[in-house]
């Protein structure tokens, strides 16, 4: 018998293999159903899943097939290429196949919920090599190259790049960097309105240095609440929920992301530590940026970390502080030292205040991961120890907090800069937000709820949320230009 067809016998008296992936030297292993034409693979799992996130990594994976009830030693090792498929012919293909083998996820497989939100997934594996093992043969070991299956050079060197490119914006939660992006932005505009003059070198170095100590937060706090085993209990994570799931994906180990999270942290500092010597001409100069500095970089290693202010309930003050006075005043401060600190601080509070209910509205999908694990947010406090969060009380807040950032943008365009009025703008993506949380909200509470898919139907109100308080930055800070040009 030819060594193709032995290998497509074993294949076809073989219904699961076992997968290895692998990530930044962090493997993983699983038992997958698959189904096979010719020698190409195929199997279903869903995209979340920590074997799914490392093909999407890195594609090169390795696995192990051998028949049940087979005397001795007979199996096939193949390294190959993993690919999740996305053509809706060859998923269905994929699909009718697997279900030939196994009907044990057919009702996950036919969930439009599953479907719509990508959490389905179909993949396929085109073997490079396979070793066919026959212990009892006379050649025990035989191999198939399939050179056809090789990615090019080109190919895998573009596919290398883009890939670490996509897990370093994962790891260190890229989008989110928006919320250091909007209150930098917005104090060195105040500066530049208030002084008609502005340092380009000073800004980059702040916008850096800003991006950094945010980087670390978000590091240090996958850190932590691994170590809490928060992350690893929340089952309703989503992009913006749960973290960066850099841990639990197997992207990279606990000791690396605390590593990394220190290395921002010194970044910050000695970014810091130069626009100290530039503005006083000492590198330890005791002074308004030296103190803002500490307190940064405190609020982000406390949140989760030292004192664990997100778990005592003390989490929103700390976003608030943090990416509101205190990014918004030092970016200021640093263009100009004699910065107005009322005006300041006066349109600090509504980008502080939206901010803070990012992370607050994200909590509503933490509830049962946060409730289990001690994480005491005003979420958890508002929501009740019930079996079925009550949201209501919470919702309120959320609702009134976002009105009362608004109220201080008109006072602060009454009071101080009238084209700041801008910043009005964005109630009206807040108030799309507020129709669809309270229609959420009728649903929530139904008797008959499917309380496993709504968290995932109020991620339209996270985004709008995130997107209130990144506009609102942004216009806010067109405002203060556009009042300095005219």
């Amino acid at each position: 018998m030819e060594l193709k067809e032995k290998i497509l016998d074993l294949l076809h008296r073989s219904t699961f293999l076992t997968l290895g992936t692998s990530v930044a030297g962090n493997p993983s292993v699983a038992n997958v159903y698959f189904a096979n034409e010719g020698l190409d693979i195929f199997f279903f799992t869903f995209n979340p899943t920590r074997k799914a996130m490392q093909i999407n990594f890195n594609p090169h994976v390795q696995c192990v097939i051998r028949p049940e009830n087979e005397d001795g030693i007979k199996e096939l090792q193949i390294d190959g290429i993993a690919t999740k498929i996305t053509d809706d012919v060859e998923k269905q293909k994929a699909k009718q196949s697997i279900l030939k083998v196994t009907k044990a996820f057919e009702e996950y497989m036919n969930d439009d919920f599953l479907i719509e939100n990508d959490v389905v997934g179909y993949y396929k594996i085109s073997p490079v090599t396979i070793k066919y093992v026959d212990f009892y043969a006379e050649k025990q070991f035989e191999w198939l190259e399939l050179s056809e299956n090789k990615l090019s050079f080109f190919n895998e060197l573009f596919g290398s790049v883009i890939n670490k490119i996509k897990y370093l914006l994962l790891i260190i939660r890229a989008p989110f960097l928006t919320a250091t992006i909007a209150p930098i932005l917005l104090g060195s505009s105040i500066a530049y309105w208030q002084f008609s003059a502005f340092n380009w070198s000073i800004f980059w170095l702040t916008l850096l240095g800003g991006i950094f100590a945010h980087c670390g937060t978000n590091m240090i706090n996958d850190y932590f609440d691994h170590v809490s085993r928060n992350d690893e209990t929340n089952k309703l994570f989503s992009p913006f929920n749960g973290g960066s799931r850099t841990i639990q994906a197997g992207l990279m180990n606990p000791v690396t992301v605390l590593l990394f999270s220190v290395m921002f942290f010194i970044g910050t500092i000695l970014i810091g530590l130069k626009l100290n010597y530039d503005i006083n001409e000492a590198y330890f100069a005791l002074s308004p940026l030296m103190y803002l500095g500490i307190v940064g970089i405190l609020l982000g290693i406390m949140y989760t970390g030292f004192l664990r202010l997100a778990y005592n309930g003390f989490g929103d003050l700390a976003v608030f502080l943090g990416f509101g006075p205190v990014m918004v005043y030092g970016a200021g401060y640093i263009q100009n030292q004699s910065i107005d600190l009322s005006t300041t601080l006066l349109f600090s509070i509504p980008i502080g205040i939206f901010i803070a209910l990012v992370l607050f509205i994200n909590c509503f999908q933490d509830y049962n991961a946060d409730k289990a694990t001690n994480k005491n947010s005003w979420v958890v406090r508002l929501a009740g120890p019930h079996e079925k969060a009550n949201y209501r009380r919470p919702f309120v807040v959320w609702q009134y907090s976002m009105i009362i950032g608004f109220i201080f943008i008109l006072i602060g365009a009454i009071s101080i800069n009238p084209i700041t009025i801008i910043g009005l703008l964005p109630a009206f993506l807040f108030y799309f937000g507020l129709k669809k949380g309270r229609a959420w909200l009728l649903e929530w509470e139904k008797e008959d709820a499917n309380i496993q898919q709504l968290p995932y139907e109020l991620l339209i109100v996270n985004v709008s949320t995130i997107g209130t308080h990144f506009l609102t930055g942004i216009l806010l800070t067109m405002g203060f230009l556009i009042s300095a040009w005219i």
